[in-house]
């Protein structure tokens, strides 16, 4: 089975902004139900999901939060942290700050 790449900057926005829909265009709460939720319904699909976070001009917390926080709340911090491979070589924090979010996510 082929794993997937998820390149943000160019399959979704250069300039990710905020947290939820109603706040503007590339929107966190967008990101996670347009691109990542369809990947995580079927329960039997273990594929690596690689997102290529470089490229982008920064990526602001609430939209990190709630992007992959949100989605270890949905659909779990143990099987989001399995299916999720994050790459950045322009910002290796960032990968750090997402790992917190998804570790600190209550289950809905």
């Amino acid at each position: 089975m082929k794993n997937i790449v998820i390149n943000t900057a160019k399959e979704f926005m250069k300039t990710p902004e905020d947290r939820y829909i109603s706040l503007g265009q590339f929107i966190g709460e967008k990101f996670r139900k347009d691109k990542l939720e369809p990947l995580f319904v079927d329960k039997d699909d273990n594929r690596k999901i690689r997102i290529i976070l470089d490229g982008a001009y920064g990526y602001p917390t609430s939209f990190t939060e709630e992007a992959f926080g949100g989605l270890a709340r949905k659909y779990g911090k143990d099987r989001v942290k399995k299916r999720l491979e994050f790459i950045s070589e322009e910002e290796p924090l960032l990968i750090e700050e997402i790992d917190l979010y998804i570790e600190k996510a209550d289950n809905e």
